[in-house]
């Protein structure tokens, strides 16, 4: 990497343009170069000499600075080489992780450009990134405590083209019934590549897209992996638009919305927790979208047609937010696309083809199929947000179709007086589609006729009395102001011939922005005189502002500006005149009326300052020299240069005003001072007009909506000249300069100021100069200068209040204010700008143009980002130094942080914390200050000295990156004095505060503490490529340095042990002191022995809190302390003889039958068990054998005896302890000590420690421990059982690598154990052995624990549940006989234990029917349900099945009782398997569903017994399946059976399960007609049904599926209801029951439902319908009954739209619905 400045043919790879418009933009480029050259040879000389930290790091953030600053102002070449520097330097090995997340932040920072540097300037190896991932993300260590990762972990992705390597490290993984595959896939989604050219897709993702795709399509239930797999496959479908089309994900979107319906609707628990994620669900869509006939399209407009009523603001639920993250996002990412396809800058990624980009006519389907969704949404109870912002996106792509329907809503929502939420709403929208209006437009052009009607309409949406409408109407004003120039351009036409008629009316209309301001400003006045204080506030309340007050006056100044700034200058003067008349003639408060006043001031001076100063300036003088008190100091606030004309006058008034002693007049005084100061001294645009010109020059109408030019912008600076310099120092020797005098005098004492007012004044005036004029003033430590004079001053004055008068806290607040200034200000605050940049942000996003790109905002937002870049660096750049001075200074703060008075110490440590977090290694110098206060030595101290230095400590670990919990030499003072300041005479903990607080600082320890390195390692190969500085590198040096981090590491655990063995600590302390050590375990470094022992006796400690951590440091040192065991490579195919085909075969054959359990040939003898291969990862060889396959041969496993001589000084000590019969009594007793009664569970800390204890040190400790597990294991209480379930779990991971002798003789006793065990087990503890035997099973050969599953297959009643539930059976248990096993359960069990159905699941969960998966050996759900059935006989021939079971252990032995039993538990089982299994048995459903609508009840009814809740729940759950196209006429088939059943309850739980299915396939049935045909069919059919309840549920289910259009109200549809529905009814009384009235009441259903499928608009087809149910009003019941229905809820669902609805209906129809909707009045 070259370390010199620029060269000939300098090519920037992205610069920010904005340092281009800075008024000293000439010096920045040698600034830069300058920088740049000093990084990049500091950086090369720190990896030279392979110094980590500090170089490297601060030379990092060096880096990241000169990004925020100046861009990407580098060449390509230094480019390329900073990322490959990064990389290396983020994947080192042992790299300390906060290092490596803070140059991971930097590497993503330098690669997010993607199109500045292509795939030929740059390919990076992915394997390290890939090993560096899991070592992070799937750490072995960390749940240890071996290694702390930091929290907010980030990781980028490097795409590369190696993606057959990547597959062969992957599909091995890919095992569905494994937790691994979420790794596997997961890892596909951040690695893969996807930005490939076409020509290498067949290197790219057509090596596994197919595969993944069909297996996708074939899962159901949503998986924890499907959601990563889709977030590839958008991936995908977006970098390689129209390469790839699938449209299936539009059918999922539907299903993830988790939308209900139906009457009894559920959801499965997996569709909550694993629903896709909106934003690549969007991206997807987005890319699927045109193309040759749009068929994308067709099936969006589906989904929205058919969710569109869910976002009507009546309807709300918890599946609101998700479908307002589609509306919001969705359009954004088509304006992405078409950005990308037609007006992006050329680049190296792969261009959408010609055919498949979106045409005009595409984005107006699109526009079309969302409009009616985003209109609904606008009013939605979560607020407008989310459709203006979609509607403003929509706005960009197709403003002809969006605007005019909002436009409408906007109109009557300014007329109507009683919904102010309506016009806040629109208005909101208008907002963010207000520059699609107004922009010179060839597909709206009309929609510029509108703004003035809406500027004139929104005037009283400015409300005295309704500030959230107020405040919504400012924003309103102003962000159409801003887009347009308010002049007067009626006497264009007669100059301009070419105008066309629009822009003629616009010319006219443009007469009336005089008027508009004019009233604008009446207005405001309005708002002002009913704003005082007077009228605000009681006669008790404060006199300050509220928050809503504070909030309009800022919307009042921001609109009056802006307003102004537009304005004309012919305007401009009469709009002056009317404000400096109102703010002359009136007499205000100072508090809230008068602000606002002076804030309208403030921006007609700040708008043309000559005029507007010389109307203000002489009024304000005359009366202050008349001594009357006024609030004008803010019309100084603007450009200096005309202050000049103004000097004389200013520098008396100044001079008078701050020596009043009334504070309010001497307070605005200063105010008056420190905005002269700063109008005169800081660089800042003196303009913000849309156009550069003025409005003067052309015809303004042309340049509405305009964008401003980056390249001209012509933006007029202020930069203050020296007459303006030598003015500000002038102010200050004459009001500055006097005041410093007086208070070093009053110091001294020779002239003492008598009362603490007169300081508080001199104080004032001192830091309104150092605000106003900072900007000027150089820094701190500079020469002789008004800064560094203030700085002498106020450290006398301070020392002198702190010594004399410390209770004057009032000065010391001023003080502290002052010294934070003198540090950190130079013009501007960092809590102002990020408030300014969080502003301008909030404004970009409403107003930018994302569709053209290429930053065409607005002037003045562009105005607005280049003030910002200045201020940035002011911030960034300057006084960052470390210097004496500012050492002085913060050693003042800390004296200050830890003084008596609380308010004093909290401002101080604020400063304090702030500079530590600004100047670099400043904590050095204050650490050991502030923890000599905390020392025991330290006996004068006071309780609130130790306070404030707790509270300094707090602060220094604050932030999100404090240096100082990552210095070994600041930890290693700060952990060990934390402890022994228990000592400290200052310390009282009767005071709660301290002890909160000193939990609060080990909490802080706690969650910033990431593992700092001992370790640093720098490759030989990143110094020989990035640094070509040829430096003479010393390795001792670099040995010295990291034995010298090993001594601060063993230090600081001695200190700690020291700490300790203290008996005077308490036990806080003692905890504390636990707590920091077992923070100190690393995994690259074993524990100290001393610590060892420490943790060793802690574990039988008499503190629990001591012994909780002893167990968790201990599990952490045995995984230090395991020995490495060696593995060997074994090739599968060598093994079983069977090479494996070149094509996909998955699951069971003949190459893995060697892997898989069976019972005639498991390892019985050590003979067996040695040349036996195992295997431990259950995963391996389901799907495909990894390219080199590691195991633990018999040959090479280590002996199972490790000698005493032979253990290291940690090993001997545990050794020894283990050892003593004593110790492991204590230590058991303990551990089947109960912790919290009722909430114990399986401790997984404990299991470690006895896995870690067994796996090092074999089976001696067995002896010893036997006798208590024993104990244990007979006694029935919950916490023995918890302790021996612990034990046991860890005993049987323990022994993984144990020779056989070992292993059988451990079974032996392990087996009559568990038997004991599970014997004794009860509800409570059925939990804690289902994890123990499940943690034992899991990522083990099935092989090697045989004696536990022959064990658990012993008898069915005791173990079986247990074993197949949580021990979760291993992939290729052979379990053929379980079937036959279960048969006897399930008919002998008492009740139908819940339990039994989750082992079923299981069961059946491997029997599934994934692509190139072979059918599997273990058993099949159709034998299971065709045997099931067979037992159910006795109950198929019953019209419906009723639970005469009632009793939990009733004994009946007849066939019907066994049968109803026996379906009970077949209940619970497809209940259970409704979420968990990834396929579903369709064809072996459809044989049990017959049963179940016979058992379904029709009423949600709580009372029904168990059986029948279940049946609904079932049948719930199944309809919500996905079915595919080939089993949609099966299922609808046995509907139509059973639509035939004798049982209405049947046939009504037939509708019910149609309506969900039908929703949950939408997309699937449309493709098919015939199935839409008899789905249509059947419900007619029902709509007939003789029972009432049918024919209403068919009523209800014809309603749904027309409003989610699932067939059209065609003609024949509605002739064939209206026919049914004038069926002549028989007059006589006694025939009502007949069929005419059936037939009836089935055609006024269907009509019913035709008005109810359309609940928030009215079609065509709705008035004759509604005129036609009228005639039925006087039927017979029930038609009558459902005609009021009807009536009523669509007087219901149409109210809020009424008047926009009524114009659909012709007067007569009008007058007939009146008295059919509206009451007859009682007094009528």
């Amino acid at each position: 990497m070259t370390v010199d400045g620029d060269v000939d043919g300098f090519v920037s790879q992205r610069e920010v343009v904005y340092n281009g418009l800075l008024p000293y933009s000439a010096r920045l480029e040698r600034e830069a170069t300058e920088l740049l050259a000093e990084i990049k040879a500091n950086l090369s000389r720190a990896v030279l000499l392979r110094e980590l930290w500090p170089g490297v790091a601060f030379w990092s953030r060096k880096l990241f600075s000169f990004l925020k600053l100046y861009g990407r102002r580098f060449s390509k070449e230094d480019h390329i080489l900073f990322i490959k520097l990064l990389y290396e330097l983020v994947t080192l090995p042992n790299l300390e992780p906060h290092m490596m997340q803070s140059y991971a932040r930097l590497l993503i920072q330098l690669l997010k450009k993607k199109e500045l540097l292509s795939r030929d300037d740059l390919q990076l190896p992915w394997r390290p990134l890939y090993d560096l991932y899991e070592r992070v993300i799937y750490s072995k260590t960390e749940h240890l405590g071996l290694i702390w990762f930091p929290n907010c972990w980030k990781c980028t992705t490097i795409k590369n083209t190696l993606s057959c390597q990547m597959l062969d490290e992957w599909r091995p993984l890919m095992c569905v019934f494994d937790i691994i595959m979420q790794k596997a896939v997961s890892n596909m989604e951040l690695f893969l590549p996807t930005i490939m050219p076409p020509e290498e897709h067949d290197q790219g993702f057509q090596l596994w897209f197919d595969e993944l795709i069909t297996l996708w399509v074939s899962v159901q239930n949503q998986p924890s992996w499907e959601g990563p797999l889709v977030n590839l496959f958008a991936r995908l479908a977006n970098d390689d638009i129209g390469y790839m089309c699938f449209f299936r994900d539009i059918i999922l979107i539907l299903r993830s919305l988790n939308i209900p319906v139906g009457v009894s609707h559920m959801v499965a628990p997996r569709y909550l927790t694993n629903s896709y994620d909106i934003g690549h669900m969007v991206l997807w869509i987005t890319a699927l979208l045109g193309g040759p006939g749009n068929p994308a399209q067709k099936e969006l407009t589906c989904l929205f047609n058919s969710i569109a009523s869910f976002y009507h603001p009546s309807n709300h639920g918890r599946w609101q937010s998700r479908l307002m993250r589609l509306l919001q996002r969705l359009p954004a990412s088509v304006v992405r696309r078409v950005h990308r396809e037609r007006h992006a800058a050329p680049s190296w990624i792969t261009l959408v083809p010609e055919g498949q980009r979106l045409t005009d006519g595409d984005l107006q389907e699109f526009t079309r199929s969302l409009t009616g969704a985003a209109l609904l949404a606008m009013f939605s109870k979560t607020g407008s947000t989310d459709a203006a912002y979609a509607l403003q996106n929509l706005a960009l792509l197709t403003p002809d179709l969006v605007i005019p329907p909002v436009l409408e809503k906007t109109y009557a929502a300014m007329e109507t007086l009683t919904e102010p939420h309506t016009l806040t709403a629109t208005l909101s929208c208008m907002i963010g589609m207000a520059r699609s209006l107004v922009s010179l437009n060839n597909h709206y052009p009309e929609g510029r006729g509108h703004v003035l009607p809406l500027l004139m309409g929104s005037l009283p949406g400015i409300d005295p009395n309704d500030f959230s409408k107020s405040m919504i109407t400012f924003q309103f004003i102003a962000t159409f102001t801003t887009l347009v120039p308010l002049a007067d351009c009626s006497s264009a036409p007669s100059q301009h011939e070419d105008l066309t008629e629009m822009e003629k009316t616009l010319c006219f209309a443009s007469a009336e922005f005089e008027d508009f301001v004019l009233q604008f400003l009446d207005r405001c006045f309005a708002l002002i005189d009913s704003s005082t204080l007077e009228q605000t506030r009681d006669e008790m309340e404060t006199d300050t502002q509220t928050h809503l007050e504070s909030l309009v006056e800022l919307g009042l100044s921001s609109t009056v500006s802006t307003i102004l700034t537009q304005c004309s200058g012919e305007i401009y003067k009469v709009a002056l005149q009317k404000v400096y008349n109102f703010a002359t003639s009136n007499i205000f408060e100072t508090c809230v009326s008068g602000r606002m006043v002076a804030d309208m001031c403030r921006a007609a001076a700040k708008c043309h300052p000559a005029e507007s100063l010389r109307l203000f300036v002489p009024h304000c003088c005359g009366a202050i020299f008349q001594i009357t008190d006024s609030q004008y100091h803010t019309v100084t606030r603007v450009d200096g240069e005309q202050l000049l004309k103004y000097q004389g006058d200013l520098e008396r008034i100044l001079c008078v005003c701050v020596r009043l002693r009334c504070k309010r007049a001497y307070t605005l005084a200063c105010s008056l001072l420190e905005h002269t100061l700063r109008s005169l001294s800081l660089i800042y645009p003196t303009e913000y007009r849309s156009t550069s010109g003025g409005f003067d020059t052309d015809l303004p109408i042309w340049d509405w909506g305009r964008a401003g030019d980056v390249a001209d912008l012509g933006v007029c600076w202020h930069v203050p000249d020296r007459e303006e310099e030598n003015f500000v120092f002038q102010l200050l020797s004459r009001l500055l300069h006097p005041e410093l005098h007086r208070i070093r005098g009053h110091v001294s004492g020779d002239q003492p100021m008598g009362r603490c007012a007169v300081l508080l004044q001199s104080l004032a005036i001192v830091q309104h100069c150092l605000l106003g004029a900072g900007s000027m003033l150089p820094p701190l430590d500079g020469p002789h200068n008004y800064r560094e004079s203030i700085c002498q001053t106020m450290r006398l004055l301070l020392h002198h209040i702190l010594d004399h008068s410390e209770d004057d806290t009032k000065s010391l607040f001023v003080i502290i204010t002052i010294i934070g200034d003198l540090m950190f200000f130079r013009g501007t605050h960092k809590k102002e700008f990020d408030s300014r940049w969080k502003s301008y942000t909030l404004v970009k996003k409403s107003m930018e143009n994302r569709l053209h790109g290429k930053k065409q905002h607005i002037r003045a937002l562009l105005i607005d980002r280049v003030l910002l870049q200045h201020e940035m660096r002011k911030l960034v750049v300057e006084g960052s130094e470390y210097k004496v001075v500012h050492q002085e200074l913060l050693c003042d703060l800390l004296l200050l942080s830890t003084s008596t008075y609380s308010q004093v110490r909290s401002r101080a440590q604020h400063v304090l914390t702030t500079a530590v977090g600004t100047f670099s290694f400043s904590y050095r110098d204050l650490v050991p200050r502030i923890l000599q206060l905390l020392s025991p030595q330290h006996t004068t101290g006071t309780q609130q000295q130790f306070k404030g230095a707790l509270y300094c400590l707090l602060g220094l670990l604050s932030g999100p990156y404090p240096a100082s919990a990552r210095d070994w030499d600041c930890v290693g003072e700060m952990w060990p004095a934390l402890v022994r300041c228990g000592l400290s005479p200052s310390l009282t903990l009767e005071d709660p505060s301290i002890g909160g607080l000193l939990d609060d600082v080990t909490d802080r320890i706690h969650r910033q503490h990431d593992t700092i390195g001992i370790y640093f390692t720098v490759s030989h190969l990143s110094v020989r490529r990035h640094c070509t500085t040829h430096h003479l590198f010393e390795k001792h040096h670099l040995q010295t340095h990291l034995c010298l981090l090993y001594r601060k590491y063993e230090k600081l655990v001695n200190d700690l042990l020291d700490c300790l063995e203290d008996s005077n600590l308490t036990w806080k302390f003692e905890y504390m002191a636990t707590d920091l050590l077992a923070l100190q375990l690393r995994e690259d470094h074993p524990l100290p022995p001393d610590a060892v022992l420490f943790f060793t006796q802690g574990l039988i400690h008499d503190s629990i809190c001591v012994r909780k951590v002893a167990i968790s440091a201990m599990a952490g040192i045995l995984k230090q302390l395991k020995r490495p065991r060696k593995k060997v490579a074994v090739k599968p195919s060598d093994i079983s003889g069977i090479e494996d085909p070149g094509s996909f075969c998955v699951g069971d054959r003949e190459g893995n039958r060697w892997l898989q359990y069976d019972s005639n040939s498991l390892p019985v003898s050590e003979q067996q068990w040695d040349s036996q291969p195992f295997v431990e990862k259950t995963h391996c060889g389901y799907y495909s054998w990894p390219r080199e396959m590691m195991i633990h041969a018999a040959s090479e496993r280590p002996k199972d005896e490790l000698s005493y001589e032979e253990m290291t000084e940690g090993e001997k000590i545990i050794f020894e302890y283990f050892s003593d019969p004593e110790f492991i009594e204590r230590l058991i007793g303990f551990l089947s000590l109960e912790d919290r009664k009722g909430n114990d569970s399986f401790n997984p800390r404990r299991y470690c420690l006895f896995k870690g204890l067994f796996c090092n040190y074999g089976d001696v400790f067995l002896p010893l421990l036997w006798p208590h597990l024993e104990q244990l294991a007979s006694d029935p209480h919950e916490s023995s059982q918890r302790c021996v379930s612990e034990i046991t779990a860890g005993l049987i991971r323990g022994s993984k690598l144990w020779s056989f002798s070992k292993v059988e003789g451990l079974w032996q006793l392990l087996c009559p154990l568990i038997r004991t065990a599970l014997t004794n087990i009860t509800v409570e503890t059925y939990t804690d052995w289902g994890t123990c035997i499940a943690t034992a099973c899991e990522g083990r050969d099935p092989r090697k624990l045989h004696w536990l599953f022959e064990l658990l297959m012993e008898s069915p009643l005791s173990g079986e549940s247990g074993s197949f539930r949580d021990a979760r059976c291993p992939l290729y248990l052979s379990s053929v006989p379980v079937l036959f096993l279960f048969f006897a359960v399930l008919t002998n069990l008492p009740p139908p234990p819940p339990r039994l159905s989750s082992v079923l699941t299981y069961i059946f969960m491997i029997d599934v029917a994934l692509p190139h998966t072979r059918p599997t050996s273990s058993p099949h759900v159709a034998e299971f349900v065709t045997r099931v059935l067979e037992r159910l006989k006795p109950l198929t021939t019953e019209p419906e099945i009723h639970n005469h079971v009632h009793e939990e252990n009733s004994q009946g032995t007849d066939e019907r009782t066994q049968a109803v039993k026996l379906l009970k538990t077949v209940l619970k089982w497809l209940m259970a398997s409704a979420g968990r299994t990834f396929t579903t048995p369709v064809q072996q459903q459809l044989q049990l569903l017959p049963l179940l609508f016979k058992i379904a009840p029709v009423e949600i009814d709580e009372s029904y017994d168990e059986m029948k809740q279940d049946a609904r729940t079932c049948l719930s759950l199944m309809s919500q399946g996905l079915l595919y196209p080939e089993q949609i006429p099966l299922v609808l088939a046995a509907l139509e059976e059973m639509a035939g059943s004798r049982s209405w309850h049947a046939r009504y739980s037939v509708l019910t399960y149609l309506q969900i299915m039908v929703f949950y396939n939408l997309f699937t049935l449309l493709s098919l007609p015939a199935e839409v045909l008899a789905v249509r069919k059947l419900v007619m059919q029902l709509l007939l049904d003789e029972q009432l309840e049918v024919r209403d549920m068919a009523g209800t289910t014809l309603s749904g599926l027309l409003q989610c259009q699932f067939f059209p109200l065609d003609p024949s549809l509605q002739t064939q209801l209206q026919t049914l529905s004038q069926t002549r009814l028989p007059k006589a009384r006694g025939e009502l029951g007949s069929t005419d009235l059936l037939r009836c009441h089935a055609g006024v259903l269907g009509l019913s439902a035709c008005i109810l499928s359309s609940p928030y608009d009215v079609p065509d087809w709705m008035p004759q319908i509604l005129m036609d149910l009228s005639n039925h009003l006087n039927d017979p019941q029930p038609i009558e009954m459902t005609v009021k229905k009807t009536l009523s809820e669509f007087r219901r669902t149409h109210h809020d739209n009424w008047q926009e609805h009524r114009q659909s209906f012709t007067d007569d129809q009008l007058l007939v619905l009146t008295d059919l909707l509206v009451s007859p009045c009682y007094y009528a």
